[in-house]
């Protein structure tokens, strides 16, 4: 369908029945004027005679496992309604060309998937190295044009690169395989394509949660081949909203507080010949307690209890889903958000005590929802954003005196979303 026609059926609401279902309660007009920008940023540059189809890729949000991925332990994520959406069409040059607003084009040529070392930590790596990961897992690939736009809030812990990839991953799915790679392995193709050819050794957390859709519960035990299960939740029939709260705190300079966890974690497994805390046995490190101490300290020994405590949690909280069970959802939410504070000690920093925005952040959710709805610091920690689970009939009032703190816009409404990596 040419770009004149297809913008033609979007105002005529020929796509609204898609869009209702990807986005939910959202405001149908201003993601039909969104999608018509987007068709004609593909004419201005590749200019209107393709044969052009839509995609659409979310960003994820951290639900349950605080720090539990790296040392092979559970999480629980969800896809948002936030997404990057492209438009694309075949064509015949084996080039792909990827312009995504406010940035310059990407473009890999399908028979060069070698990695470019200039291309390191730059979009267009991530395009050639999901066209490797394709042709590595024995799919078809070709040459298309598209251009995308992304609402996926950068920084904010909602995963914007991963919801990219998932998007290339998507557009090959659809264009070049009928649709026949599953959403797992389109996640570990865009894992791979960061690993490798952007050069960030990233988890897989973000991927699957973008690619699958909905809530989806990962087990890194053995981190090469994780255990993934999606979670059949409607969290439209709650009441509630997800909210996410940018407290506007600098992760600059941190990033030595977020390895600590991590090797903190890592020195607990290590005095009993371990690797990870997953290979411990509970009861084991609990006897060892006071010898663990003298070598490793008490934040390592705290830490590893919030491991063992956001791991059994994280199949609480699956199970309290699976029996649409919210309340007690939101109760192990608070939970969580307690043991990240207490134990895993990642809300703020000790470098920048008088700094603690996430702290704040915390107090007032908990002043507002205290019985009602849920908080809990949101991804990395120290600096950043929280998590809120609010009822509909406290958000304006909560959104209200959140941003009275930190600034309007601080406060995102958001809604987890059904459906992954799709094309509309």
């Amino acid at each position: 369908m040419n770009s004149r026609k297809i913008k033609e059926l979007i105002r005529q609401g020929e796509y609204d029945n898609r869009f209702a279902k990807i986005y939910i309660n959202e405001d149908l007009n201003a993601q039909r004027e969104r999608y018509i920008g987007l068709v004609e940023d593909y004419e201005e540059i590749f200019g209107n005679d393709a044969d052009l189809r839509f995609f659409s890729a979310p960003g994820r949000t951290e639900v349950c496992g605080n720090h539990t991925d790296h040392n092979h332990g559970k999480v629980l994520a969800a896809s948002i309604n936030l997404d990057a959406v492209a438009v694309a069409s075949k064509n015949d040059d084996n080039i792909i060309r990827v312009k995504s607003r406010g940035y310059k084009m990407d473009i890999a040529e399908v028979d060069d998937m070698s990695i470019h070392e200039e291309e390191t930590g730059h979009s267009a790596s991530l395009v050639r190295g999901i066209c490797a990961g394709f042709i590595k897992n024995g799919y078809n690939v070709g040459g298309f044009d598209a251009c995308t736009v992304s609402n996926v809030l950068s920084g904010s812990g909602l995963s914007s690169s991963a919801a990219f990839e998932v998007l290339l991953g998507t557009i090959l799915n659809h264009l070049y395989n009928d649709g026949k790679v599953d959403p797992v392995t389109i996640a570990k193709i865009a894992q791979y394509a960061e690993n490798e050819y952007f050069g960030k050794p990233c988890g897989l957390m973000d991927q699957m949660a973008c690619s699958v859709g909905s809530f989806v519960t990962i087990d890194f035990k053995n981190p090469t081949e994780p255990v993934i299960q999606d979670i059949k939740f409607d969290f439209a029939s709650c009441n509630h909203s997800l909210c996410i709260v940018d407290t506007k705190g600098s992760h600059s300079d941190l990033t030595d507080e977020y390895a600590a966890i991590r090797t903190e974690m890592e020195d607990v497994a290590a005095q009993f010949g371990k690797e990870v805390l997953r290979d411990l046995d509970e009861e084991d490190f609990i006897k060892k307690i006071p010898e663990i101490r003298k070598v490793c300290g008490d934040r390592a020994v705290l830490r590893a209890i919030h491991f063992f405590n956001d791991n059994k949690r994280v199949e609480k909280e699956v199970a309290a889903l699976n029996a649409n069970d919210f309340d007690t959802f939101k109760a192990l939410t608070v939970e969580s958000g307690f043991s990240s504070y207490m134990y895993n000690q990642n809300v703020f920093s000790t470098k920048y005590p008088t700094q603690q925005p996430v702290s704040l952040a915390l107090s007032l959710s908990e002043s507002i929802l205290k019985g009602k709805g849920a908080w809990r610091v949101h991804g990395g920690g120290f600096a950043g954003t929280i998590q809120a689970f609010v009822p509909n009939d406290l958000l304006d009032e909560y959104k209200e005196k959140i941003e009275a703190v930190f600034g309007s816009d601080s406060c995102y409404i958001l809604a987890i979303r059904p459906v992954g990596g799709t094309e509309i």
